[in-house]
């Protein structure tokens, strides 16, 4: 009987990250965010993790830097994994989970300015698509964003959308097995509450 091939990916949401308005590229983690992505480091040390892709945010990057570099591993940035654009940064939402509640309601929505759930799903999607064909039988992390990580989940399963996304943290880590199909096979989630599972 022969063993199944998989090709495991270890999505890392980013860490805390303190919010500036016009600085959604550039910020970085704040102190906490440090510790918690040294945290994401060691937990994730033993996987024996090959590659490494980040959205181009400064935040998802820092967080798997240190994993990265234990693994003396570059990381490949990559446009289409940023996150979703909610909508032009001078429209404000009074309520934020609101907003982010109908557009996972309906994915074809967009906010002006903004990215529906197709769009910005479309985009990420193709990305891991690549990587599942470039890494077959391989481990790759990926610094990612708790938006777009929701909508990619919800390509190869669609009970993923809002009420998952509510209840991810930062950071947070989710382990994907897929096989050589690209069907999603098995998650796993690594990092729950700030503590390891």
């Amino acid at each position: 009987m022969s063993i199944e091939v998989r090709t495991t990916l270890y999505f890392v949401r980013h860490a805390e990250s303190a919010y500036v308005e016009g600085q959604e590229r550039e910020r970085g983690l704040t102190d906490q965010g440090r510790l918690d992505a040294a945290a994401v480091a060691e937990l994730l040390s033993q996987e024996k993790i090959q590659w490494y892709y980040s959205s181009p945010y400064r935040r998802a990057v820092d967080t798997i830097q240190e994993l990265a570099d234990q693994s003396r591993a570059a990381i490949v940035t990559e446009e289409d994994l940023r996150e979703r654009q909610l909508s032009d940064e001078r429209v404000k939402h009074a309520d934020f989970l609101e907003a982010k509640r109908l557009l996972y309601l309906e994915p074809s929505y967009a906010y002006p300015g903004g990215e529906s759930g197709e769009q910005a799903g479309s985009r990420a999607a193709a990305v891991i698509e690549r990587i599942l064909d470039t890494h077959a039988g391989q481990k790759v992390a990926i610094g990612t964003h708790g938006d777009v990580m929701t909508l990619i989940f919800q390509h190869y399963d669609t009970s993923y959308g809002y009420e998952f996304w509510k209840c991810t943290t930062m950071p947070d880590i989710y382990k994907l097995e897929f096989n050589m199909e690209h069907e999603l096979v098995q998650v796993t989630r690594l990092w729950q509450g700030g503590e390891s599972t």
